[in-house]
């Protein structure tokens, strides 16, 4: 697996449920790392306000946010290289990125569909 880093800019969550609106691609991100993370894959992110050391100590991201702004955040690190900025990744370049198969990726989303007999969220047939 490869390391992948995602450098994000300020905000107040992560998840994109904070605030007066949802933030959709935010929540995409969350929701989709969270999947990858359920299967033992790890993609760490540094958000602008909690971590800035980790920017500062980046040069690349360092210079980039220097030349560019912050608008040029997110910016996407893989194995020390910017893969991406100023967008998140697609749920397949991340899967990719964190060593998976199509097949892996297959199973991941079938496991995340797999209905409940009772809508509660367990798995066990007469749970509720």
């Amino acid at each position: 697996m490869s390391k992948v880093e995602i450098y994000e800019p300020a905000m107040c969550c992560s998840t994109g449920v904070c605030g007066p609106g949802v933030d959709q691609e935010l929540l995409r991100v969350a929701t989709f790392l969270n999947e990858l993370e359920g299967e033992g894959r790890k993609i760490i992110r540094y958000n602008l306000s909690s971590d800035p050391m980790a920017f500062v100590t980046n040069k690349e991201v360092n210079d980039i946010i220097a030349n560019e702004g912050t608008e040029a955040l997110p910016i996407t690190v893989v194995d020390g290289k910017v893969k991406q900025k100023a967008s998140y990744p697609s749920n397949a370049n991340f899967a990719e990125w964190a060593g998976m198969t199509r097949e892996d990726i297959i199973k991941m989303v079938q496991k995340n569909d797999k209905p409940t007999t009772c809508g509660c969220g367990c798995d066990k047939e007469g749970c509720c």
